[in-house]
């Protein structure tokens, strides 16, 4: 990850991957993750109004292309309060140009001057192949011929693995979850507690052939995976992977 000037030097012995998932509503887990010693959230999500659920600290946010104008609308909270806050932006080398064409590069650039202390960088193209080659690697399916996108999950998991000593994850369901019939149903982001149900979303990229979907279920694969020899850790819903054997 680079910025406009440097590469980013950070390190964790403990992190908290919050994620936006509505399985944290009511879960009371804000004071364990605010005693992280480096807290993770992704895009837009909020702590104002959600701090004993979500807690209120923010090391570092990844957030996607398609998340910018969100997070600018949300200036006051996530920004301008945020001096000590990490942003990582990521997105399509289309939209991370540095000639002039790139337009999320372009609205960083501005957003650096206007907030010249803010802690901005971006994921290089060379680093987002990187994060393709992985996926590949861990699937035997390729990204682009597949018709997928990456998560901004996926980036963040990937990023926490190389920055943290310990990797706490906050609201992540395992890979079989959803395909229970008797799942509960939760939104899918807990700041929009009418929004779509998380499983339904899911379950519907997962399947779907047409357009450019995530693949949410196959990338907590993945994680599940990782857990078994990394120092990854899951909770609300708390749960360990299952043993390879199984």
């Amino acid at each position: 990850m680079v910025n406009i000037f440097n590469p980013l030097k950070m390190r964790c012995k403990t992190c908290a991957l919050v994620t936006s998932s509505g399985q944290l509503t009511g879960s009371k887990r804000g004071g364990e993750i605010d005693r992280s010693e480096c807290v993770i959230r992704t895009n837009d999500a909020p702590t104002a109004g959600h701090q004993q659920d979500v807690g209120q600290r923010t090391s570092l946010r990844v957030v996607a292309h398609s998340s910018l104008q969100r997070v600018l609308r949300s200036r006051q909270e996530l920004l301008n309060a945020s001096q000590d806050t990490v942003f990582i932006f990521w997105g399509p080398s289309s939209c991370m140009r540095q000639d002039g064409t790139g337009h999320v590069y372009n609205s960083l650039r501005l957003l650096n001057q206007l907030l010249p202390k803010l802690k901005v960088y971006i994921i290089s193209r060379l680093k987002m192949l990187k994060f393709d080659e992985l996926f590949k690697k861990e699937t035997g399916i390729d990204r682009k011929s597949s018709n997928s996108w990456l998560s901004t999950g996926w980036f963040t998991m990937v990023i926490a693995l190389e920055l943290c000593d310990r990797t706490n994850v906050f609201g992540m369901v395992p890979p079989e979850f959803c395909r229970s019939p008797s799942h509960p149903s939760v939104p899918y982001h807990y700041y929009e507690p009418s929004g779509p149900d998380e499983c339904s979303m899911y379950l519907s990229h997962e399947r779907s052939r047409r357009g450019s979907h995530h693949r949410f279920i196959t990338e907590k694969t993945v994680f599940a995976n990782w857990a078994r020899t990394l120092n990854i850790h899951f909770y609300q819903p708390d749960w360990k992977p299952w043993p390879t054997n199984s």
